[in-house]
């Protein structure tokens, strides 16, 4: 049975290494403590935590922090070309892709270094350099907050979209996810031509790919461009790219001829908000213990004992001023609590 701790720091569970406290805190490492914990809150909100790496805390939690501790990796079914494997949501995500890398199973080698959980990485689909979580994603168990039963869900019923997932739309608040089955393939296909991947592979002097050289590439790229949180207190990219329409976007060319696009289907086309946020003159800014990193503009961070509502603040200041400037409405990517 979980216990229930009172008072409990919550700076060393979140990335932006926010001091704030939780009323009331308790990890769970099986779907019955899970149950167990959940019978027990009476009626309190409460907040399931994983890696804290994509939460900005404001304030003290009030209610119940439920720490995700379940732990897992099992092959539950392969065939010739392919191996699913079930992963239990507390895992962490980076351990999990170095995990498959070791197996020689291909498919989330673009996906290292992203900080988090697996049970986070569906939530939100997750993605970089060209992949996202629903390329591999077979199934996912959740357990439903109402009523205590899992219920499974497949990619369809996910609803999956750009950083979007029914659990952030509908579902939201309604399910706990507690393992992530993945569709992994036995023979690599090896995605290489995103961001600098394919010019990385050259300056490490790879002329074969592989799934290990692609995850040195793409490491060495997400630390050479983002701040390691056990240094500097940060959620990774703070606001999603956004999307407008292509007719929109030519009337913004003709305005500002540098602005960067990404032709999506739809008729619309996706905006680097790095590029808008950097324009607006935001990049390297600081404002005594908080600021804008100084070379990835999407990335705020915490200097040290920054407080949560600063960061907020900073982030409504950014989003106006972009809105200004170029009339495109950023929307934060992180969980603002």
């Amino acid at each position: 049975m979980p216990d229930f701790a009172q008072k409990v720091a919550l700076k060393p569970f979140n990335t932006f290494s926010i001091q704030a406290y939780a009323h009331w805190f308790c990890t769970f490492s099986s779907v019955d403590e899970l149950r167990d914990a959940l019978s027990k809150i009476n009626g309190r909100p409460f907040l399931i935590l994983g890696g804290g790496s994509n939460i900005l805390l404001t304030r003290d939690f009030e209610g119940v922090v439920l720490k995700n501790e379940l732990r897992g990796i099992n092959i539950i079914d392969e065939d010739e070309e392919h191996v699913f494997v079930e992963v239990a949501a507390g895992e962490n995500w980076h351990e999990f892709v170095l995990f498959c890398i070791d197996k020689g199973w291909a498919g989330v080698e673009n996906l290292s270094l992203i900080p988090g959980t697996v049970g986070a990485a569906p939530m939100q689909n997750i993605g970089a350099y060209g992949v996202e979580i629903k390329h591999v994603f077979d199934h996912l168990k959740a357990v439903e907050i109402s009523s205590g039963k899992i219920d499974t869900f497949n990619n369809e019923a996910c609803q999956f979209g750009y950083r979007e997932s029914v659990f952030k739309k509908s579902l939201k608040g309604k399910y706990i996810i507690t393992s992530v089955t993945f569709k992994l393939n036995k023979t690599p296909e090896f995605n290489t031509s995103y961001g600098a991947i394919q010019e990385t592979l050259i300056q490490m002097g790879v002329k074969t790919p592989s799934i290990k050289a692609i995850s040195d590439a793409v490491i060495h790229i997400r630390q050479s461009k983002l701040p390691d949180p056990k240094e500097i207190g940060n959620a990774g990219s703070f606001f999603k790219n956004p999307e407008v329409d292509k007719i929109d976007f030519e009337g913004l060319k003709s305005e500002f001829p540098g602005i960067p696009g990404y032709q999506l289907p739809n008729n619309r086309v996706k905006v680097p908000a790095a590029w808008l946020i950097e324009q607006a003159g935001w990049k390297g800014k600081t404002f005594g213990e908080i600021g804008v990193h100084k070379k990835q503009p999407l990335v705020l961070v915490n200097y040290g004992n920054g407080n949560g509502e600063s960061i907020k603040k900073l982030a409504f200041d950014i989003q106006e001023s972009v809105r200004r400037k170029f009339g495109i409405e950023l929307t934060p990517e992180v969980n603002i609590i």
